[in-house]
């Protein structure tokens, strides 16, 4: 064929498919304001879509997992979804395309990159045919492999992501997306390559609005316009026309991902810049967190609920309860609460998710109000038929995650309402002493698809989310995983937390299911915010490795062990297993049979446990705990239960090393949080029936002591310090404000308020009942007073001195010796001591520290601190410190080295240093 003839009808291909592509009329408003915000343009012909079990590696190559070199393999595009099958033959393709077959090694990026697909067939478009690929993605695309007499063998669909950050991420990334506003006028900006067309609508207040077109930028696929004037105070929602699997081409309206507020259930972005005055409180140029860390183990965290903190406070105003406001009224039982705690060493609220959520009505929403007797079923099922309209969720199920939630504000409506009482609640925190924390799900959408709440998928289909083997999204983290190791996605979760940390002025961040995140993306994310910010931004997440993206399945995970120091910690579940006892999903007679180091692990059996544990058991969970109080260090040595000298990273843990971290400030430490039953529940599930309260208040201070005197982070939950109890709910996500209550007044910790919800512990009901119709488990006032005030100490002797914050592996080698070790020791005595001499922070020459979970007293003998002129440290010997018992009956014989610890008692030591070395 002539060259001019393969122009010509190159020419018209083109032509035909930029018709189809513009087939669709120009949308009215009508569109706008229809009350379906979906509307199929063209129907796909191939109902339900084949799976997309191919891949594109790069721009230019495929892959198809399981195929051989065999047969031919042909690319087939429509422009308005019009491909179908018949007799044996893909039949309507408005072009298709020969693919060769690659017998060279794939492109080396796509290597590492689709390992995890395994091995088949790779394929490439052809030079002269490569230029079409921008109109090829925006279409639909089908693969098929045929035989010599050209019936397909096979079909499937693609998966479209590393094609479309090839073509377009590079230029994309430097892009500011959503909404810029100027005096002169609204710029929006919407990455959405695979669409055909775009326009926006404006809604204004007393005016019908308008629907205007986007262009297109060949090169970044984002589509803009620029509006006259300054906009703000309008309303805004896309109209995307584009090529959606099994159903065709699709004009979705919806949201913008990059949206900075919205109005009442997240139904319109708004148009607003974060610098204006109507988005600012009085002040708020001025906020600043009130102190800046030295380093990241002297974070101390308290983990708390928006809606929790103040719904059930009777001093905060009523239309205060719930939102963000209520951290404004100072003289409230709750912000008493806080400040005291800022008073005593707590460095940083962490807030459960504020971003926008799609489980919370923003309006509408209803309060059920239960009743019933202590182990009844009733209170559960009043809370059942309204769980999803309440106005209660935890909120990691994300709508839009750089636009604060709107049922904490005080009027959901206006968009700028929400942005300055987040601001107002931020202000107020770092009033009091406190630093900001937030808690961030970026590793999950609350829905994909064409679901009312999915944004991401209705804009670039198949590309925000991580796909299986067939095309669908991954589901592992128990929502629509997405894929923050597309580009794209990438600079959506790192643009949001800029916005988070630069505008509202966040201190730190807490990531849910972090190891779903590739380590490449979380320091890029580290290095952006710190430069955005203009300070160091604390980072912290659940580095748990499972799922599809387990042991580097698709990257190198921002895991345990995978981000030592970088800076960026994970939570260590070592020693809170320990501790507590079990595992995060135990249920039935396990709940009380697998019992931990404070609460009876073989020195003191539950009625259901006797008998199950054996002193070998006791040994090897004490040196579990002791990981944890070295910070889960890889190289810090033990003296283990087996009498064997080994580096932490030694000794197993599930069949992983129970110490992986390489600096303290790589590991977080806790015994509770938001997930799993509190530890006071914990405790009840436990404990032999007949402790008694003052006991299990003891109980619950030793497993706190654990977390306080760790090396690196230290973190509690919100509760955990008047004896929290969710009624022994296992997950309380979405069990209402009864089941997930917080008293101020240090009345009630909410023990025995009926049967936890049915969902997720109905199977382990008739172990629960006989506890909860126990009157005497639950505490009095008094038992709650006192480990609100004993927590308070501990968190004041880790103030005290750098000793419990150490900031280097090398530090705790060094000044931290674990004594009572090996084979032979008091197994419920935990004994450390901790060299301060020169060490300016240190504040006394040498520390020893004691926890003994026993029910009677220990004396342990020390060699190395005999002839030093050891005392109780100066806040426990205090008068006015909560626990007597250490204060009247901790001792030690300096001459022998020799200290006496009551039972059930966390005891310290000090050595004061000689005023001449300060």
């Amino acid at each position: 064929m002539p060259a001019s003839l393969q122009v010509l009808l190159a020419l018209l291909v083109c032509l035909t498919a930029t018709a189809h592509a513009a087939s669709a009329k120009a949308p009215t408003f009508d569109a706008c304001i229809d009350a379906d915000d979906q509307r199929v343009l063209s129907v796909d012909a191939l109902s339900p879509p084949p799976p997309a079990r191919a891949i594109w590696l790069d721009a230019t190559h495929l892959r198809w997992p399981g195929k051989t070199a065999s047969g031919r393999y042909w690319l087939h595009a429509s422009a308005d979804a019009r491909l179908r099958m018949d007799a044996g033959r893909l039949r309507d393709a408005d072009e298709r395309f020969a693919l060769d077959i690659v017998t060279s090694p794939r492109p080396t990026a796509a290597s590492a990159r689709f390992a995890h697909a395994g091995d088949g067939v790779t394929l490439a478009l052809r030079t002269s045919e490569r230029r079409h690929l921008d109109r090829l993605l925006r279409g639909q695309l089908l693969l098929t492999h045929e035989n010599a007499d050209g019936e397909v063998v096979d079909i499937v669909a693609l998966q479209a992501a590393a094609a479309l950050d090839a073509r377009y991420a590079d230029a994309a990334q430097t892009h500011a997306l959503g909404v810029t506003v100027s005096p002169s006028r609204t710029q929006l900006a919407l990455w959405a390559p695979t669409a055909r067309a775009v326009s926006v609508c404006v809604f204004s207040a007393g005016a019908r609005g308008q629907v205007q077109r986007l262009r297109r930028d060949q090169r970044s696929g984002i589509w803009s316009t620029s509006l006259t004037g300054d906009r703000s105070a309008s309303t805004y929602a896309y109209l995307v026309d584009v090529f959606v699997p099994g159903f065709g081409i699709v004009r979705n309206r919806v949201t913008d991902p990059y949206s900075i507020s919205l109005d009442a259930d997240s139904q319109r972005s708004a148009i607003a810049s974060l610098d204006a005055p109507s988005m600012k409180p009085p002040g708020w140029d001025d906020d600043r967190a009130p102190r800046r860390l030295e380093a990241a183990t002297d974070l101390m965290i308290y983990e708390l609920h928006v809606r929790d903190f103040s719904i059930s406070d009777a001093t905060v105003s009523p239309l205060s309860r719930g939102k963000y406001l209520a951290f404004t009224e100072t003289a409230s039982n709750g912000m008493r609460h806080l400040r005291a705690l800022a008073e005593a060493g707590i460095t940083d609220l962490h807030l459960l998710p504020v971003f926008d959520i799609a489980s919370i009505p923003e309006t509408g929403c209803v309060t059920p109000t239960p009743s019933g007797a202590a182990d009844s079923e009733d209170q559960q099922a009043m809370i059942a038929p309204v769980r999803e309209r309440d106005c209660f969720n935890w909120g990691y199920d994300p709508w839009h995650y750089t636009a604060p939630e709107g049922s904490y504000a005080s009027n959901a409506n206006d968009p700028a309402v929400r942005v300055r009482e987040f601001r107002r609640m931020v202000q107020a925190i770092h009033d009091i002493g406190l630093r900001v924390g937030m808690d961030v799900v970026y590793n999950h959408t609350s829905a994909s698809g064409q679901q009312r709440t999915s944004v991401l998928d209705r804009i670039v289909p198949g590309y925000y989310h991580r796909l299986d083997a067939e095309g669908r999204v991954e589901r592992s983290t128990c929502c629509d995983n997405t894929a923050t190791e597309h580009r794209m996605m990438a600079k959506l979760m790192i643009d949001s937390v800029i916005v988070w940390a630069r505008d509202h002025h966040v201190d730190s961040f807490r990531f849910d299911l972090m190891g779903h995140q590739p380590r490449a993306v979380m320091l890029e994310l580290q290095a952006a915010v710190n430069r955005a910010a203009g300070r160091h931004v604390e980072l912290i997440g659940e580095g748990w490795n499972f799922g599809e993206v387990k042991d580097g399945a698709r990257f190198v995970q921002a895991t345990q062990g995978e981000l030592n120091d970088t800076g960026i910690a994970t939570f260590s579940d070592r020693a809170r297993d320990a501790v507590r006892g079990g595992g995060c999903c135990d249920s039935g007679a396990a709940l009380l049979t697998r019992q931990g180091h404070v609460n009876g692990l073989s020195y003191n059996a539950n009625p259901l446990a006797a008998g199950m544990a054996t002193r070998e058991d006791l040994l090897r969970s004490a040196d579990l705990v002791r990981v944890g109080l070295a910070g889960s260090l890889r190289d810090v040595e033990l003296l283990t239960a087996d009498d064997r000298v080994l580096p932490l990273h030694r000794i197993d843990y599930e069949g992983d090393p129970a110490g992986y971290a390489s600096a303290p400030g790589d590991v977080v430490n806790y015994v509770e949080n938001h997930d799993n039953p509190t530890l006071f529940d914990i405790n009840v599930l436990k404990l032999p029936p007949t402790t008694s309260p003052e006991d299990r208040a003891r109980v619950q201070i030793l497993a706190l002591a654990t977390t306080a005197f760790s090396q690196g982070i230290a973190y509690f939950h919100a509760g955990v310090d008047i004896l929290r109890s969710k009624s022994l709910d296992r997950n309380s996500y979405n069990s209402g404000d009864w089941f997930n209550r917080l008293d101020w007044t240090y009345q009630y910790n909410h023990f025995g308020s009926g049967l936890p919800p049915a969902e997720d512990n109905a199977q382990s009901w008739p172990w629960l009942r006989p506890l909860l119709a126990n009157a005497a488990i639950k505490p009095a006032p008094e038992q709650i007073a006192w480990t609100r005030d004993a927590f308070r100490d501990l968190v004041r002797i880790r103030a005290s001195s750098q000793l419990f914050r150490l900031r280097t592996q090398v530090d705790v080698r060094q000044r931290l010796r674990f004594h009572n070790t090996g084979s032979a020791q008091q197994a419920t005595v935990l004994a450390v001591t901790l060299d301060g001499r020169g060490l300016a922070e240190a504040n006394f020459d040498e520390i020893a520290y004691f926890i003994n979970v026993d029910l009677i007293a220990h004396d342990l003998t020390i060699d190395t601190a005999r002839a030093k002129s050891w005392q109780l440290h100066p806040l426990q010997r205090d008068t006015r410190s909560a626990d007597a018992r250490v204060r009247e009956h901790a001792r030690v014989d300096v001459g022998a080295g020799r200290f006496h610890v009551p039972a059930r008692t966390a005891a310290v030591f000090v050595v004061e240093r000689n005023p001449i070395e300060d």
